[in-house]
């Protein structure tokens, strides 16, 4: 089936406002990345609010009982007021997610990195060079040490690089835009 140009038309014009929202968001994290985090905090905590009020009210009315059902009651009691904390304090949400999440990518990592030094000594005798691995390893250590010390820090470099990553995209979709646009045109 032929798709009409402008059809192809319409859809490079969509594809150009994914851009151009994409590109704004990606500047807004890039420039100001604790506010950025605060509104995905937010977002987050809309999420919560209205998936618990539709799982309890699905498992009231909805006819959604399973055979977990004082546990789904639990789960969407506890999204409910987790969104509605969250609502009424944006800031501290923020700050207790951003410290907790940190600190779990904090854990993992020098997890990750004591896991590669002990198997490398371990296991020497089968490798030629072993420093590199155990750099490798000191430098998820060094990293989890400052994901655990500095969870603000991470967090806003984190999304500094997000924001970036989301203007870098933009721009592929410009020109993906611009390929339809010029395709609706032949």
């Amino acid at each position: 089936m032929a798709v009409s140009s402008q059809t192809k038309r319409r859809f490079a014009l969509a594809t150009a406002l994914r851009g151009v929202l994409m590109l704004i968001a990606g500047l807004y994290a890039a420039i100001w990345p604790l506010e950025a985090l605060a509104v995905l905090v937010l977002f987050g905590g809309i999420l919560l609010l209205i998936d618990g009020a539709l799982g309890l009210w699905s498992l009231t009315f909805g006819g959604g009982k399973s055979g977990n059902y004082w546990f789904d009651v639990v789960a969407n009691a506890a999204s409910l007021i987790l969104g509605i904390v969250i609502l009424i304090s944006p800031f501290l949400a923020t700050v207790f997610t951003v410290t907790f999440l940190s600190s779990l990518v904090g854990i993992a990592a020098i997890i990750v990195g004591a896991m590669q030094i002990v198997v490398i000594v371990r296991e020497r005798d089968s490798y030629a060079r072993i420093w590199p691995v155990v750099l490798s390893g000191l430098s998820y250590i060094l990293l989890g040490l400052v994901f655990l010390l500095f969870p603000l820090l991470s967090a806003s470099i984190g999304m500094i690089v997000g924001g970036i990553l989301l203007i870098a995209f933009s721009i592929g979709l410009f020109g993906w835009a611009w390929r339809l646009y010029q395709a609706s045109k032949a």
